[in-house]
């Protein structure tokens, strides 16, 4: 009975019998995880949630009487704190969707396969309790604000400063981010705070599937004064640009006629992941660059560890993470931390202004 006690209780909400069925068979294969309620739709599952907690709430997005994105709605309403991991036949046509249920508090989805039967496949099976495990870990969610006139203020003041004070940057630099679980709304307090005339371009690879980062990035330079965009094959970097990893390729930075360009390669997994941040961070140690600002964010596991420790024995580098209490899983910057790697560990709406004053402003 001990055992039951320390195990993590999660609540499924899907409208459809054969597919509740299937996520709670996968979810009983964990001995650590157990199903400890059902719903066929937002509205039983927000009765639920209003007389019990759970470690981990996995919610379909499609459903009748209370779809997933108005369940996240009443949640924030009512101050109902739930950690939600999207699950949902519609994140693959629907990018725009599962950024909404993230903006609005999920921390994280799984795209499921059409059919119910191919949810049993070994890759779905590891990616659904993978995810599920960092959901039912993370620190739950807190409901910030979207980028401010006045945070926009504080920003003008940094780069006022930064002027002012005549601080030389020498040489050229590039602000290398990884972000995982959490990280797409995490990224909303960093990039739309960096200004227009950041002297570095800025790389990041955020964990996402394919279909997902352009659809981040377009909503990430509707926020920002930088220009982001999902960075092609074959871009030249420049100042001023925000390039995201593709979702489903490594992003490296290559030489190419004596310009850094993007290029994306196909290698395995790494870390479980693709795109992996540990081959962005090796890339970078045969440019040109004279440094590089590695910023380190929120998300499970240690991508960004090995990458950056190879990438310190080449270059100069100055590692950026973020504390403990403002990520929503504490696994990446933790690992960097603990490798002794870490230059700053600073509060995400930090971490913006720290790189401006490494890299400065044009």
């Amino acid at each position: 009975m001990e055992m039951r006690g320390n195990m993590k209780k999660i609540l499924v909400v899907d409208d459809s019998a054969l597919m509740r069925r299937v996520l709670c068979d996968i979810i009983s294969t964990d001995k650590t995880l157990e199903v400890a309620d059902r719903a066929t739709n937002g509205l039983e599952a927000l009765e639920l949630l209003k007389k019990n907690s759970y470690d981990a709430v996995v919610l379909d997005v499609n459903m009748p009487k209370m779809n997933g994105l108005e369940l996240l709605k009443e949640l924030r309403a009512n101050k109902i704190t739930a950690k939600v991991m999207m699950a949902s036949t519609d994140t693959r046509e629907g990018a725009k969707t599962t950024l909404d249920a993230l903006e609005l508090g999920a921390l994280d989805f799984v795209h499921k396969p059409d059919r119910a039967s191919d949810c049993r496949g070994e890759e779905f099976v590891a990616t659904f309790l993978r995810t599920l495990h960092a959901v039912a870990s993370s620190n739950p969610p807190v409901f910030t604000k979207v980028f401010s006139r006045e945070e926009s203020n504080n920003t003008k003041k940094i780069v006022e400063l930064v002027k002012k004070n005549g601080v030389r940057f020498s040489g050229k630099h590039i602000v290398a981010i990884a972000s995982s679980t959490g990280g797409p709304k995490s990224l909303q307090s960093v990039i739309p705070r960096l200004p227009g005339n950041l002297s570095a371009p800025v790389v990041l690879v955020q964990h996402m599937p394919i279909g997902f980062t352009k659809s981040m990035a377009e909503r990430l330079d509707s926020l920002s004064a930088l220009n982001v965009k999902e960075a092609q094959e074959g871009e030249e970097l420049k100042k001023g640009g925000v390039y995201i990893a593709r979702g489903g390729s490594h992003l490296n930075i290559v030489e190419k006629q004596g310009k850094p360009v993007i290029h994306y390669s196909q290698e395995p997994t790494r870390e479980g992941v693709r795109p992996c941040a540990n081959y962005m961070y090796e890339s970078l140690a045969n440019c040109s660059y004279d440094e590089v600002v590695c910023v380190v964010m929120t998300g499970m596991g240690a991508d960004g560890t090995e990458g950056i420790t190879n990438l310190k024995s080449k270059k100069k580098v100055h590692v950026i993470s973020q504390d403990e209490e403002s990520c929503v899983v504490y696994g990446m910057p933790r690992s960097v931390k603990r490798a002794g790697l870490s230059d700053q560990v600073v509060p995400l709406d930090q971490i913006a202004q720290e790189i401006i004053l490494h890299v400065g402003v044009n």
